[in-house]
């Protein structure tokens, strides 16, 4: 394990599984970086969870660790865990890759993308970036997004980009239950949570382009 400080973050970084010595709090959160974004197509090049927005833990996937018997147990029992609470940022590619690579079914998630679209109704812009310059007033720098994250080291400026996209969603997610809550929502935004594990199995089994809804 190799350990970088990133502001006031320290990042933990693993190989192919985190820690056994790791112990998790009750609520993290929780991104991933791929190849591309074909879920049939790319493959899970790293997983970032965030404990706070002062300790992260990133484990960072070789080509081959995914694709044979050996999988990374520990990764795997935090990741389902019940008892902890997963915050997401457009949690149904996340979880979709999860499902694939780990074979973990995300059980009790927050989405701030899903949370966002369904109180922000005065705007059309979601995106991380756009989230975190209102609801924080914090400037991420996304220069680093579309880059080689199966490369053998991670750079800095990567290291950098991928903590700040779970340390803000703490925050984020705070704010945007007090808005979902002043709407009467809450009962609505969990619904759509309860949703996605099937629409994550839609998504992998082709309809990922269809709206099965749609008339």
């Amino acid at each position: 394990m190799k350990n970088f400080t990133i502001g006031q973050t320290t990042v933990n970084l693993h190989e192919n599984d985190i820690s056994e010595s790791v112990s998790a709090p009750n609520i993290i959160s929780v991104d991933s970086e791929t190849t591309g974004l074909s879920l049939v197509r790319d493959r899970l090049c790293l997983l970032q969870i965030a404990f706070s927005e002062n300790e992260c833990h990133f484990v960072k996937f070789n080509r081959d660790s995914l694709s044979g018997k050996a999988k990374p147990k520990n990764l795997i029992n935090l990741l389902s865990d019940e008892n902890i609470k997963k915050i997401f940022h457009y949690a149904r590619f996340d979880l979709a890759m999860i499902k694939k690579f780990l074979g973990v079914e995300i059980k009790n998630m927050f989405c701030t993308k899903i949370a966002s679209k369904l109180v922000r109704t005065y705007t059309d812009k979601h995106g991380l970036k756009e989230l975190c310059k209102e609801m924080l007033n914090v400037d991420l720098n996304k220069s680093s997004q579309s880059s080689d994250w199966s490369a053998k080291e991670l750079s800095k400026d990567q290291l950098k980009y991928a903590s700040h996209d779970v340390i803000y969603l703490f925050r984020l997610k705070k704010k945007l239950e007090e808005m979902i809550v002043r709407e009467g929502r809450k009962e609505l935004l969990q619904k759509t949570f309860d949703f996605l594990p099937s629409r994550v199995k839609l998504d992998l089994a082709g309809w990922n382009d269809t709206d099965i809804f749609s008339h």
